[in-house]
């Protein structure tokens, strides 16, 4: 059974202690929650995501400009990409059981939201954007250096492992890559997909994923790794 209705569990996860509780709420708050409870459209989380997304992008931004001082601006807008897009933020939600927490209407929860990439990371940039109105940069830093600016090689590497290893099947001359979509499991509305990474008609990685894509990036991600031990 979901906690969502103890969103104070969210400042000892995250050890951070908001002076406007208010703000916590609000940034756990999602928008069916909202309608089911005929509260007003603004205390959803939605203008805090808008506010949490600014203020990740320029702390993202001043990081990667400092940490790599020899890429050029579509270098460093990929490697960005690579660490605030819709799954990787998922995965600090994640991380930190953000899901659980997370204030969300009957009709949601019922058909798998509290599993959905695209309301679990626009919950980690509300949290952000209240972190940010409550305590201002400082505190929103250091956020966003502890949960999301972090194992960037390996992030970098699955934003764009079917570009990677095919880059590494070319380089290596090791026959033909495809991906086969071996497995549909759940509802319509809740479908899990499994892939398989072939290269020369042999399986060199496997994946799941709510949609095929996210299941062949997946599977490319555990190919690359495979291929590399190699």
């Amino acid at each position: 059974m979901s906690n969502n209705y103890n969103v104070e569990n969210v400042e000892k996860v995250i050890n951070y202690k908001f002076n406007n509780f208010s703000l916590l709420k609000m940034a756990m708050t999602h928008s069916s929650y909202a309608n089911d409870q005929r509260m007003n459209k603004n205390n959803c989380n939605e203008r805090l995501e808008f506010l949490g997304d600014a203020v990740l992008e320029l702390i993202s931004s001043e990081f990667l400009y400092g940490k790599y001082p020899d890429n050029d601006e579509g270098e460093l807008t990929k490697i960005r990409a690579s660490l605030v897009s819709e799954e990787p933020l998922a995965a600090v939600a994640k991380k930190i059981n953000l899901p659980e927490y997370i204030l969300m209407g009957k009709g949601e929860e019922a058909t798998g939201g509290r599993e959905r990439n695209s309301i679990t990371s626009d919950a980690v940039e509300a949290l952000l954007g209240a972190i940010y109105l409550d305590g201002g940069i400082e505190p929103a830093r250091e956020f966003a250096l502890k949960y999301i600016l972090t194992d960037i090689d390996e992030k970098k590497i699955f934003h764009d492992s079917k570009t990677v290893l095919q880059e590494i099947v070319q380089k290596y001359k090791l026959g033909e890559l495809k991906y086969e979509i071996v497995n549909e499991s759940g509802p319509d509305h809740d479908k899990l997909y499994e892939a398989a990474c072939v290269v020369d008609n042999k399986v060199v990685g496997s994946g799941t994923g709510k949609t095929k894509k996210s299941a062949q990036q997946k599977a490319a991600f555990m190919a690359i790794k495979k291929l590399k031990k190699h």
